[in-house]
């Protein structure tokens, strides 16, 4: 059914079921799919745009981390108030990632016409969707900074584009920007450690040798472990330091019945702020205990160490890419 974003007023499709305790939508200006709890609507519409810009940022990499739908609640809703957003090269960057998704062919044109918020009347087609969508990549509120971005980016000769009559917008990426990709591509993956926030309990010790150490190890990552780790340091500055250093996070949530592993809540809610990818997963039988806080993650769900193997190189191969020590033919099975 045909609607408003809930976050930025542009239109919408809304695709909630009738039993939900909330709304479903599926909207270009946010980048995709979201969930918006009950409670969380009505904190939703007295948001300002930075909150609204950093909501946005949140959800798109949600979607990278491989939640299709993420919820936001009223817990996200803080967290954006607070969350410091990403800095213009970074911004200029997922314009870049952006508009490679959109060329089928090196040397294409893509293409964008800039809606207007005011008039919602106006029909949504495919030009002002990737506008729409260019937005919500970028971390920017309104045409004035696309096009600053836009600017910085035929600047350092990334891409190539030409302002047509108004509103149109064509640009092409070039050689360079293709190059930049790969450079930011490499950048990211120069890290091979990855750090794993888990219960560091017996019952948890095949887990580790046969699932989480196994399928890192088979994507090309080297997992740490702190309790693994020889060193001399307060264990909480050793947690700390290996979080920094790390390309991402595994962070498994599984527990006994009686005590949550606030530990690990730490530790995915550190790399969090540091913008650092967290890989979410859960024993099935913990789920039940799970904080409402990080339901809304998309958990790997597993129960037994040869299913979490194979579903947590799946997943890390899918949102993250192979990693430096990838070998030619990984045994998974």
């Amino acid at each position: 059914m045909s609607t408003n974003c809930l976050i930025w007023n542009t239109p919408a499709t809304d695709i909630s079921a009738l039993d939900e305790d909330g709304r479903r939508m599926d909207s270009p200006r946010a980048g995709g799919r979201y969930f918006v709890s009950g409670t969380a609507k009505p904190r939703l519409e007295r948001c300002d745009v930075g909150v609204k810009v950093q909501l946005t940022t949140w959800l798109v990499e949600q979607r990278r981390l491989g939640n299709s739908c993420p919820e936001i609640s009223t817990t996200t809703i803080a967290d954006a108030q607070l969350r410091k957003g990403p800095d213009v090269c970074d911004r200029a960057d997922g314009v870049l990632r952006y508009l490679a998704t959109m060329s089928n062919t090196l040397g294409a044109t893509i293409e964008y016409r800039i809606f207007d918020n005011a008039s919602n009347a106006m029909p949504l087609d495919d030009l002002h969707r990737t506008y729409l969508e260019l937005l919500s990549h970028s971390g920017c509120a309104h045409s004035d900074e696309l096009d600053f971005l836009m600017s910085y980016l035929q600047r350092r000769n990334c891409i190539d584009f030409s302002r047509f009559k108004n509103p149109d917008r064509r640009c092409i990426v070039t050689v360079d920007g293709y190059t930049r990709l790969t450079e930011l591509e490499r950048t990211y993956t120069s890290s091979s450690r990855v750090f794993v926030a888990m219960w560091f309990d017996k019952s948890m010790r095949a887990a580790w040798n046969l699932g989480f150490a196994p399928a890192i190890r088979d994507t090309g990552y080297e997992p740490v472990r702190v309790d693994c780790e020889q060193h001399i340091d307060k264990i909480d500055d050793r947690i700390i330091a290996e979080i920094r250093r790390a390309c991402f996070v595994v962070a498994d949530f599984t527990q006994d019945a009686n005590h949550a592993r606030g530990s690990v809540y730490y530790e995915a809610g550190f790399a969090y702020g540091l913008a650092i990818p967290v890989i979410f997963s859960c024993r099935e039988d913990s789920l039940k205990n799970l904080a409402f806080d990080t339901r809304q993650y998309n958990h790997i769900v597993w129960k037994e160490p040869d299913e979490l193997r194979i579903s947590l190189a799946t997943r890390i191969s899918a949102v993250m890419g192979d990693g430096p020590k990838k070998a030619a033919s990984p045994d998974l099975t």
